[in-house]
């Protein structure tokens, strides 16, 4: 069994006290040792994550439009240079093998963004005959998330890239400067909020590192993007999904489904079908009392299996939570059911997916 990936902001952090965990074959950084204060500056000030384990393919040549929107569920054929797209990456029968992103550069050039490295195979047979290479490039391309209500205000010290221009789901496609340092810049993010990533080159990195540190943000780590996503209702997979078990409706992803355009993309006639009646909705569970059910506990409705909480968090501003798959009977707001929670059970309140910001007022402020 090989090493896990170390990331170019690695030395950095590790300079900073920060402990890591291996996850998905690579290293990330765990926590800095202050879990109440990283959650707080991403809800309320500005914090700083190292996201390079992100899984990052370059696709080029006349039909790398073409190939990424034969594999992904939303528009990508509509895509104009300089704009991102979410959702699922598809198998043939309409199920997700995994989520992420697409980025535009050119109508022959596109990033594409996975949860998972172990895609290879699984792109060269969907863009099987199509004039397109498919790279994988993590490695080049470390990236870091600046994320939170000051993110912006923060950001525009260290650029004079007019940051209040570039709209949400936007990024650059040409290099700018921040901090000094050449880097990609793309307005989203993984935390609910007003946010930033930042692309660049592994030689880079600590220089960015330190300019954006030394700027006020503070750093964080994965233990603190379990509440921070599970309040704003963001999957990842192999916690929320294991591949080719899920449609994207499962997960609440129907607005994500473009089946109204000529996009063509795998599964998509099965999709059209589970569309017309959803069996599942995805929602939050408000649980009660001060003990936590475990990821995967089974959800149950007088005496009934109903559902699934794929990932329960302790939320600082939230209490008890967990996002969960249920039938669509049981999935009213406001229903009661039951979690399993050791040898019983505990009552939980079916809740919308994304409790903490719904309408996403936050991340397009």
């Amino acid at each position: 069994m090989s090493d896990p990936i170390t990331t170019a902001f690695h030395a950095v952090q590790e300079a900073r006290g920060a402990t890591f965990m291996e996850e998905g074959g690579w290293l990330w950084s765990e926590s800095f040792g202050d879990a109440a204060a990283e959650y707080a500056a991403v809800r309320e000030g500005v914090g700083m994550w190292d996201v390079s384990p992100l899984n990052k393919w370059d696709f080029r040549g006349p039909d790398a439009v073409e190939a990424a929107q034969r594999v992904h569920s939303n528009d990508i054929l509509g895509l104009e240079a300089g704009q991102v797209r979410y959702g699922a990456f598809l198998d043939e029968d309409g199920l997700l093998v995994d989520d992420g992103t697409v980025f535009k550069h050119a109508d022959d050039h596109l990033w594409v963004m996975t949860n998972g490295m172990e895609h290879v195979d699984y792109f060269a047979e969907a863009t099987k005959g199509l004039d397109v290479s498919v790279d994988y490039i993590a490695r080049e391309l470390p990236n870091m998330q600046i994320q939170g209500p000051r993110s912006r205000e923060l950001l525009q010290t260290l650029t004079d890239v007019d940051l209040g221009a570039l709209r949400y789901f936007r990024f650059l496609p040409e290099q700018v400067t921040v901090g000094g340092v050449p880097v990609w810049l793309s307005r989203t993010g993984f935390s609910g909020e007003l946010g930033f990533e930042l692309f660049l080159r592994p030689e880079h990195a600590t220089d960015l590192w330190e300019a954006v540190e030394t700027a006020g943000a503070t750093p964080y780590g994965v233990e603190v993007i379990e509440p921070l996503r599970i309040e704003t209702g963001m999957v990842v997979t192999d916690y929320d999904y294991a591949a080719h078990e899920r449609s994207p409706f499962d997960l609440g992803m129907d607005r994500l489904v473009v089946l109204d355009t000529a996009a063509e993309f795998m599964g998509k006639e099965r999709l059209r079908e589970i569309a017309a009646d959803p069996p599942n909705r995805f929602k939050t569970l408000r649980v009660e009392g001060d003990a936590l059910p475990e990821y995967g506990a089974v959800v149950t409705r007088d005496g009934e299996e109903v559902g699934v909480l794929t990932s329960p968090a302790r939320s600082p501003k939230l209490g008890n939570i967990g996002l969960a798959i249920l039938r669509t009977d049981a999935a009213a707001d406001g229903n009661a059911v039951d979690v399993a929670l050791g040898e019983g059970t505990v009552r939980a309140t079916v809740d919308v997916a994304a409790i903490y910001d719904p309408q996403k007022r936050r991340p397009r402020s």
